[in-house]
């Protein structure tokens, strides 16, 4: 038994939570490349179809600020469980829908569950991982966003796209893992001396969320998050029909090229996740990975050949949102009380799903008018341009100043 000593806990914290966004941006992308089919099977236009992300993220956000808020007051575990089981069980349940109604609904409610992770996970793993080892852990517990989305589109392409199969299937099959992994979690955050918790610590006050958003810092990495997600949203939720309708190609190369994004973002983010720890700052490594970003957008808009395009996508999953995102959790973390960490960073998701919410209907809406995507790859752009020009008014703090 001695050996469990040299596997440190919050490894192992790591290990949990990047299970748990596997699956839960699995959930999402399942989705994806079947939209033909549910437009086919509903009777939808392209903006109807932006419309069942937009519904998911509505209820996404609208759970975040209260299940971080209510993680902060009553215990991580206490919000995190029972919502990964709802989000299981609604999952399994959106197969079984007969109508475009019924399946908003069912879509609705699995929102609210997955809503109730972000802010209390990443406090549970920002009390548990050492300063030293923040941005690496993070960027390794997202990368669990990378594999999930790559499920998710190879999974459905495979047994929807290749063998035939109902788009239901996918949903279906998603919710057993999903459920056991709810009990991973319960059982990972039980009372243990190994477990911080500053919940339960003596002293513990609440904070004044207000104050922590007076910091300047502070809106304007809720600004970058919420533009970089705009573009992100934008592409892994019109990728796959893009590439399909636009790009001629076909079966499951979609899902393989579409998984290309996520993929690339894995190395990137724990390299620069590590550079980023060892440089001792952050503002830097943000005003690399947007501009190229911005680029590879750009030619994946515009860049009419295929293998071009296939480069473009690599070089955005290694600069985007996935790769960026660590960095920036990691920039709030030392902007704002610890005290407060479920909370600020659920706010710090709330801005970056409003962008969620809109981007699938806005883009389907230009589609719809347009008759390409073409135009909502040029809006993704601008929107992170303007994340990167409002990040040049943040002042970086040293270490040592941390709240």
């Amino acid at each position: 038994m001695e050996h469990k000593k040299f596997i440190p806990f919050w490894w192992k914290i790591v290990a949990v939570f990047t299970l748990g966004w596997v699956l839960m941006y699995a959930d999402r992308t399942i989705l994806n490349p079947v939209m033909p089919h549910l437009a086919e099977e509903f009777g939808l236009t392209n903006a109807q179809l932006g419309l069942v992300n937009s519904v998911f993220f509505i209820a996404y956000a609208i759970a975040q600020i209260p299940s971080g808020t209510m993680g902060d007051r009553y215990g991580r575990r206490t919000i995190l469980v029972p919502g990964f089981i709802l989000f299981g069980l609604l999952t399994g349940t959106t197969g079984l829908a007969t109508s475009f109604f019924m399946f908003l609904l069912l879509r609705f409610v699995t929102g609210l569950g997955e809503g109730t992770y972000y802010g209390p996970s990443y406090a549970v793993a920002t009390d548990n991982i050492p300063e030293k080892h923040l941005t690496v852990g993070t960027a390794i517990i997202n990368s669990g966003m990378a594999l999930g989305i790559s499920l998710g589109y190879m999974l459905s392409s495979y047994f929807t796209l290749e063998l035939g199969m109902s788009w239901r299937v996918p949903f279906y099959l998603m919710t057993i893992p999903t459920l056991l992994a709810a009990g991973l979690i319960w059982f990972m955050l039980r009372p243990n001396p190994q477990l911080k918790d500053i919940t339960k610590e003596p002293g513990h006050e609440k904070v004044n969320i207000w104050e922590q958003l007076k910091n300047r810092n502070v809106m304007i990495i809720l600004i970058m998050n919420f533009c970089s997600l705009y573009g992100f949203f934008m592409i892994i939720t019109w990728l796959p029909q893009y590439l399909q309708l636009e790009r001629g190609f076909h079966g499951s190369e979609v899902g393989y090229i579409s998984s290309l994004i996520p993929w690339a973002s894995i190395p990137a983010a724990i390299l620069f996740g590590m550079f980023s720890d060892r440089l001792g700052r952050k503002k830097p490594i943000i005003f690399l990975l947007v501009p190229i970003a911005i680029v590879s957008v750009c030619a994946v808009a515009f860049i009419d050949n295929k293998t071009m395009l296939v480069i473009a996508l690599l070089i955005y999953g290694f600069t985007g949102k996935l790769a960026l995102d660590p960095v920036l959790l990691s920039f709030m973390a030392r902007n704002v009380s610890k005290r407060a960490y479920a909370t600020m960073f659920s706010i710090y998701n709330f801005a970056g799903m409003l962008s969620s919410i809109i981007a699938p209907y806005i883009t389907g809406y230009l589609v719809d008018i347009t008759g390409e995507m073409k135009t909502g790859f040029i809006l993704a752009i601008i929107m992170m341009a303007i994340g990167l020009l409002a990040m040049a008014f943040t002042k970086e703090m040293p270490k040592e100043a941390q709240v």
